[in-house]
């Protein structure tokens, strides 16, 4: 064969060997961490092969592939491109697969956070990026499928594409059914089974086939006898986990805030004990954690957190109550009406609209953790003389995107006023812009502040007789904890009542504020750990 004859072989082979180099690479990309963005890999897509033996077979039976048929193909690829950026980037990002049912309702709000919170540049290149995206998909896509099926008219190229796509697909079927004993091939799980096990959960979902039983409670019940008298509030920090004190940038970040939290704690005559749970959630959907802990069930969906709350339980709000304590719920995050709050059973609930808040705004809610103690302060345990009280408060200054960052006010009276902070303090919180591609700065940032809160709030409360509950609600998205991070969340206990810790010590709390070791607990089953520890004595 001469060179002009060789060339042109090259170039007949080079168009269908670069589409399908791009088929298979726009099926088989992997998340990047700590980012958005994708990678392509080495793996085999299954989709490939199957396209690529449909194309031989329609050629080999003489149906002539039209624009009409290579458009609509081009489309059903764009979809499961989509489908695959969607399944990476959930898993990357929360530790789990996307479930259509649950994660579609939720679009609205997490569109509307992000649309308050992004940068209007930022924000105009997604609303872009949602109708330029697939287009850009779409071009190379059809491109790529005309070449395979022009390629398709040669016997040569038939024969070499229908054979590479048998082998795959009975190295895909072996290995299914042999297990580890058939040759191992790099595939990866078809997109295909991907949507069509969403459909099914959907299905199963919007049919209710998929609910379960809600599981009977535990015993809730304590005498309180360890910690009667004293005030208990029950901290839940957002996006609170084990990461924080595992990766070393954020260690390192946080150590001088975390010396401080303990001077604090040891400065006011009180002592701490840590433990590690399993928290029911992954870098969202709070609530799920905290029903959990409160109600001593496991709650993981939103399908069994309605139906929970439909009912009537006792939970650790109602334990406290029957023991005289007047019960409390400080909700910053809260600005709607929450008929179904009354599930737990708190005399009072103070959302949004009753703390009433005058500062500048910070992230999706206005209103900062520090203002929130100080309110929780002037509202419920300044009153004298009153019972004592039983306080939930979520925080939610640390929440994604973290920044900006509310400057630490040493003067907490003036949290109260309209102008809670100096205009330089807030220019420099302000400067603070997220950085969507690397939200860990933030994060140890939003984490300090909350630290110095906490530090700030034990000292002003240094007389008083309290019994703090810290508890991480879920560790942060993938995007700040890393890929495959597990779900465990802090808890740290912080009082002055000896008998308390030396019960928490008993069941595997240790001293201080660093967690270590496996988790003691899943986030229901710490609660009977705590009730244990408050009280009834064998």
């Amino acid at each position: 064969m001469d060179r002009e004859a060789t060339g042109r072989s090259v170039r007949r082979w080079a168009a269908p060997a670069a589409a399908l180099l791009l088929l298979n690479a726009s099926l088989t990309f992997v998340s990047v961490w700590p980012t958005l963005a994708v990678r392509p890999t080495l793996q085999l897509s299954l989709e490939c092969a199957a396209l690529v033996l449909a194309l031989v077979l329609a050629a080999h039976l003489g149906f002539a592939i039209t624009r009409t048929a290579q458009r609509a193909l081009a489309s059903l690829w764009v979809a499961l491109i989509v489908a695959r950026y969607v399944d990476v980037s959930t898993r990357s990002l929360y530790g789990r697969e996307f479930n259509l049912y649950w994660d579609l309702q939720l679009l609205p709000d997490v569109g509307a956070m992000f649309a308050y919170v992004a940068q209007p540049g930022v924000l105009l290149a997604s609303s872009g990026a949602l109708l330029v995206v697939p287009l850009v998909l779409y071009l190379p896509t059809r491109w790529a499928i005309g070449a395979v099926s022009r390629a398709c008219g040669s016997r040569g190229f038939r024969l070499a594409a229908s054979l590479a796509s048998l082998v795959l697909l009975l190295l895909a079927v072996g290995q299914r059914l042999d297990g580890a004993g058939f040759p191992r091939a790099p595939l990866v799980a078809p997109v295909s089974s991907v949507i069509a096990g969403e459909m099914a959960e959907l299905t199963r979902e919007a049919t209710g086939r998929n609910r379960r039983a809600v599981p009977p409670s535990p015993p809730i019940e304590s005498d309180l006898a360890y910690v009667q008298g004293a005030d208990v509030v029950l901290l839940f920090v957002e996006s609170y986990g084990v990461t924080s004190w595992e990766r070393p940038e954020f260690r390192a970040a946080l150590a001088p805030a975390r010396a401080d939290l303990s001077a604090a704690v040891a400065g006011t005559g009180r002592a701490s004990v840590t433990a590690t749970v399993q928290s029911t959630t992954f870098g969202g959907e709070s609530w799920l954690a905290h029903i959990s802990l409160l109600s001593g069930i496991e709650v993981r969906d939103p399908d069994m957190n309605r139906r929970l709350m439909a009912e009537r339980r006792d939970t650790l709000v109602t334990a406290f109550s029957r023991r005289g304590y007047r019960t409390l719920a400080v909700m910053p995050g809260l600005h709607a009406r929450w008929p179904e709050g009354a599930f737990y059973g708190f005399d009072r609930l103070y959302g949004a609209p009753d703390l009433g808040y005058k500062g500048p705004p910070f992230g999706w809610w206005d209103v900062t953790d520090q203002f929130v103690l100080a309110r929780m302060n002037e509202l419920a345990l300044a009153p004298q003389p009153r019972p004592p009280v039983f306080v939930f408060l979520p925080t939610i200054s640390t929440h994604v995107p973290f920044t900006p960052v509310p400057p630490y006010q040493p003067d907490w009276a003036r949290l109260l006023t309209s102008a809670p902070y100096d205009e330089a303090d807030l220019a420099v919180s302000y400067d603070a812009e997220p950085d969507w591609s690397n939200l860990g700065p933030g994060y140890a940032q939003s984490l300090a502040y909350l630290h110095d809160t906490v530090s700030g709030y034990l000292r002003m409360q240094s007389g008083r007789d309290l019994v703090l509950v810290i508890v991480g609600d879920h560790q942060p998205p993938a995007l700040v904890s890393g890929e495959g991070a597990s779900w465990n969340v802090p808890v740290h206990v912080v009082s002055s009542r000896p008998t308390v810790l030396a019960r928490l010590r008993a069941q595997g709390f240790r001293d201080g504020l660093a967690p270590a070791g496996p988790p003691l607990a899943r986030m229901d089953t710490l609660l009977p750990i705590l009730l244990h520890a408050f009280g009834n004595a064998e």
